[in-house]
């Protein structure tokens, strides 16, 4: 499965670290409870069940606890990927 060209936890580590560099912690808050309801309606034609782990993931960059087992999960799935090449 591909996300723009790209496998979708690397898409997803890519969303995370842009929101992390560039949106203060109240705005990703926010906005990753959109996406979560955004997600929860994914049956609709725009709307998509991808948006509910982006906003999991944003929610968790703002709980210090899950913000760092984000951060090191995603860098372990990025060095397990490269160590498939």
């Amino acid at each position: 499965m591909r996300i723009a060209g790209r496998r979708p936890v690397t898409a997803l580590r890519d969303a995370v670290r842009w929101s992390d560099e560039r949106l203060p912690p109240g705005v990703r808050s926010v906005a990753g409870l959109l996406l979560m309801a955004g997600g929860v309606l994914g049956f609709l034609p725009i709307l998509g069940f991808w948006m509910l782990p982006l906003g999991l993931a944003l929610v968790a960059l703002d709980i210090p606890v899950l913000r760092r087992r984000l951060l090191n999960w995603l860098e372990r799935a990025g060095a397990d990927r490269e160590r498939a090449r």
